[in-house]
C-alpha cells in the first residue's frame, strides 16, 4: 500500500491518495484544487475506484465534482453529512471563502462497512462529534481520522451538528480501542499514533486546550 498526502485549499486540508501496487486506489477528502489532485493521481499511476469524504464540511469536499467528473468513480459519504454537501457555498461564505458545490453521493457509508479497492480493504468506523456523519477509515495499519482526532488536538464542535461530548466518546470508544501502533492521518496537520494520542493528547489527559478546525 502507498499513501500520499496533499495539502489543499486555504484551510490546508490533508487530501489522501491511497493505492495498492497493482494500480487501484481511492481519494479521501478532495477538499480543493481538484486539477492538482488529478495530476498527482496520474503521477502515482492508479485508477480511482472511490472518492470518500470523511465528513461533509466545505473545506473537505471542494474537489468532489471534478474528481467524480474526470474519474467516473462513485462518491461516498455517511448519511449524516449529506445535507452539508448541498450547502457548501453558504458554509464557506461564513468564513469569507468560496467552495465548489458537490454532486450528490452515489452511495452512503455505514458503520462497519468495508470497501474494496484492488488489494485494499477499507473499514468504515462512524466517529460522530465534529459532524453527525463523520467517519474514520481503517486501512492496513493506518487510520484516516478526518477532523475527529488530530496530533495533539481534536476537531472543533462549535459548527452546526457538532457535539463535544459525542466527539470525545467517539475517540475513546471507537479509536482508542484500536491498536496503539496504528498511525493516524488526520484531516489537518501531521500524523501521530493512537498510542501517542492516548498518552499525551491534552483533551484526554487534562480536558482542556483549543480545538482545531
Amino acid at each position: 500500500m502507498k499513501i500520499k498526502t496533499l495539502e489543499v485549499g486555504p484551510l490546508a486540508v490533508n487530501c489522501y491518495l491511497v493505492h495498492d501496487e497493482k494500480g487501484s486506489g481511492i481519494v479521501i477528502d478532495p477538499g480543493d484544487e481538484g486539477n492538482r489532485i488529478l495530476e498527482e493521481v496520474a503521477k502515482e499511476g492508479f485508477k480511482v475506484t472511490h472518492i470518500i469524504d470523511t465528513h461533509g464540511h466545505f473545506d473537505h469536499i471542494g474537489g468532489n465534482g471534478i474528481l467524480k467528473e474526470q474519474t467516473g468513480a462513485p462518491l461516498l459519504i455517511h448519511e449524516g453529512d449529506v445535507e452539508f454537501l448541498k450547502h457548501a457555498d453558504t458554509a464557506a461564505a461564513r468564513f469569507g471563502l468560496r467552495a465548489e458545490p458537490s454532486p450528490e453521493p452515489d452511495n452512503l457509508l455505514n458503520d462497519g462497512d468495508t470497501i474494496e479497492s484492488g488489494d485494499l480493504t477499507i473499514k468504515v468506523i462512524h466517529t460522530p462529534g465534529h459532524s453527525p456523519g463523520g467517519v474514520s477509515l481503517l486501512i492496513d495499519g493506518i487510520l484516516i481520522t478526518g477532523d475527529t482526532l488530530f496530533a495533539g488536538s481534536i476537531g472543533r464542535t462549535d459548527l452546526p451538528g457538532g457535539v463535544h461530548e459525542e466527539l470525545l466518546n467517539s475517540v475513546r470508544t471507537r479509536i482508542f480501542t484500536l491498536d496503539d501502533e496504528i498511525t493516524i492521518y488526520p484531516g489537518h496537520g501531521p500524523t501521530s499514533t493512537i498510542g501517542h494520542e492516548k498518552e499525551s493528547n491534552p483533551f484526554f489527559t487534562t480536558g482542556s486546550f483549543s480545538m482545531e478546525f
